[in-house]
């Protein structure tokens, strides 16, 4: 089983590092559940200790990055999940949905194993105005094209409870509007490589290069200088809860 991240996950673990308010959000949905499935596990992130964790990845690469401490893993699709009925008290999966090849499948499968509350942190393809748009127009193409509507959610899970998680200033996580009020930080390639996004849409040199522009002349100071105060800011990540 051969996956994108096993190409593009070089390194993942070191920039993609959980943020603690974020944690808190997530374990705050999965409630008093005792086991918990984690879907599209990645290296780890988000697995919360105190509880018992059964981890799926499809990716070895990402697997090979799991701490020794993380969760045990198999290596699976959430498509295709090798577990019974009601296996566990919850279920997570953690900006991994839109990654998937049968988004309906695989969030249906996550509730015939679950028998409490199902978590997604995912993205809202509806949200629009964040400044990376103007550099990268291609992004807001792709998350039309590959995340799931809201709308898609309850159709697939039954009801759902949806709230923003607004994404602070300082994010430790490395996902793709992270660095919101950090704008060099898109810049370095490094950084880039664990945003999946920017490997889909190829060739960034042109954004690249006036972003550089902005940042260096203050035009970007200048544009969203509303931003600058800001300790946290809803970007369009989205926690949905179906119980």
């Amino acid at each position: 089983m051969r996956t994108p991240y096993d190409a593009i996950g070089i390194n993942y673990s070191d920039l993609r590092k959980p943020d603690a308010r974020i944690a808190t959000v997530i374990e705050n949905a999965l409630g008093a559940a005792d086991t918990v499935l984690n879907v599209g596990a990645g290296a780890g992130s988000y697995e919360p200790a105190e509880k018992r964790v059964m981890a799926v990845e499809p990716s070895m690469e990402m697997i090979r990055q799991r701490p020794a401490s993380a969760a045990t893993v198999i290596q699976g699709n959430a498509e295709d999940l090798p577990f019974d009925d009601g296996s566990f008290d919850a279920s997570m999966a953690i900006l991994t949905v839109h990654h998937w090849m049968d988004k309906e499948k695989g969030l249906k499968e996550m509730r015939r194993v679950t028998r409490g509350p199902v978590v997604i942190l995912t993205f809202d393809p509806a949200h629009r105005g964040f400044w990376l748009a103007d550099y990268f127009p291609e992004l807001v193409k792709l998350d039309d094209e590959i995340m799931p509507q809201m709308a898609d959610y309850e159709a697939w899970l039954g009801p759902v409870e949806i709230s923003a998680v607004p994404v602070p200033y300082d994010c430790s996580d490395g996902f793709l509007y992270a660095y919101w009020r950090r704008p060099a930080a898109y810049l370095d390639a490094r950084i880039r490589k664990a945003m999946s996004s920017f490997w889909t849409i190829g060739d960034v040199s042109e954004g690249l290069r006036k972003l550089e522009h902005d940042l260096e002349s203050g035009a970007w100071a200048r544009q969203y200088s509303e931003l600058i105060d800001l300790d946290e800011y809803d970007i369009g990540y989205r926690l949905v809860t179906a119980g």
